[in-house]
């Protein structure tokens, strides 16, 4: 078999037919731990920030929450299950204006809520809030290596076998990108060519007339690009060889700053600890006489404070990075730092 760019490779096992994210018998969650699915208290966080944007938009007819890359709905329909029980969206009538749409390449999820839409594409000139949870670090890349004279040099897979090798040398627009985003390479160098997540941001953003776009996702800063890149591999809830055969997660981190900048609107990016920490999340111990006084409580707020632990852990999840755009609106000083 002939061997092709990791971007090509990228796209048929994870989005062609049979691919990882195209069958529908398993979702994202058999295979990989999400914030999304570690505790409900993400969903919460997101709620007040949805919240928050109502009310800078000034409680609009319908406000939309979009959720790009929605696996299987699970964040969607947490989020509907917390606006339905919320005596606060009632009397604001936000559960009355809101709709949720999935955007998704696999088929609609069997037993997702009726009142959730379901779609392969962003909708355009929607008002609201654009959420993407880890959905680019999934958008296929090519990988560049530099080679022995300074050469960057697509690098080659086999489909089958996950074998690399190194091809040609990256066209003008890789070359372009690395040299602003990814500069430095020395020899053995491995370049994540990030232009395609880019642009995919910078159409998502766009679809949005008015409100905010959430990126949360793993990810590095110009300052600190890894060297040997992050290609890897997930399985099962094992990490494994990136092997472009459609049996696994594929993917890679994501160059936050050049997604931020190509998006073409004010921009914040800041550390999932921190942002979640402005929004409610907080992973301190209840205080023990909370046991004395509430045994049932107590234990509760214990559970709450290990799960927030773990979104907030700066060695796991709690590395995110978000990358917030404000469309046509001003968030600052009435949430995250």
């Amino acid at each position: 078999m002939t061997n092709v760019g990791w971007r090509s490779a990228m796209a048929g096992a994870l989005y062609g037919t049979g691919g990882f994210f195209t069958r529908a018998a398993e979702g994202p969650a058999d295979h990989f731990r999400t914030s999304v699915h570690a505790s409900p208290l993400f969903a919460s966080a997101l709620l007040r920030l949805i919240r928050r944007v109502d009310s800078a938009l000034g409680c609009p007819g319908r406000l939309d929450v979009v959720d790009v890359g929605a696996g299987r709905g699970e964040l969607l329909a947490a989020l509907r299950a917390l606006v339905s029980a919320d005596p606060a969206a009632t009397v604001r009538g936000l559960a009355g204006r809101i709709r949720f749409t999935g955007v998704e390449v696999a088929p609609r999820p069997a037993g997702l809520p009726r009142e959730i839409g379901w779609r392969r594409d962003v909708p355009e000139g929607f008002v609201g809030v654009l959420v993407a949870t880890e959905w680019l670090d999934n958008v296929p890349l090519d990988i560049a290596e530099a080679d022995a004279e300074g050469r960057l040099r697509r690098v080659l897979v086999d489909r089958g076998t996950g074998l690399e090798s190194l091809g040609p040398d990256v066209g003008a627009a890789d070359r372009f990108w690395a040299a602003r985003w990814w500069p430095d390479a020395g020899p053995g160098d491995r370049i994540e060519i990030g232009w395609p997540r880019d642009n995919a941001w910078s159409d998502a953003v766009g679809a949005l007339r008015s409100g905010c776009a959430l990126a949360v996702d793993y990810g590095h800063l110009r300052a600190a690009r890894p060297p040997l890149g992050t290609l890897t591999g997930y399985r099962d809830g094992r990490q494994v060889e990136p092997v472009p055969d459609g049996t696994c997660d594929i993917t890679a981190h994501v160059a936050v700053d050049s997604a931020a900048a190509a998006a073409g609107t004010a921009y914040r990016i800041i550390g999932q600890r921190e942002a979640l920490r402005g929004l409610g999340v907080d992973g301190g111990r209840p205080a023990l006489d909370l046991a004395r006084t509430d045994p049932a409580g107590y234990l509760r707020a214990l559970s709450a404070a290990g799960a927030a632990a773990e979104l907030t852990d700066p060695a796991g999840l709690g590395g995110h990075w978000w990358l917030l755009h404000e469309v046509g609106i001003e968030l600052r000083g009435t949430m995250l730092p």
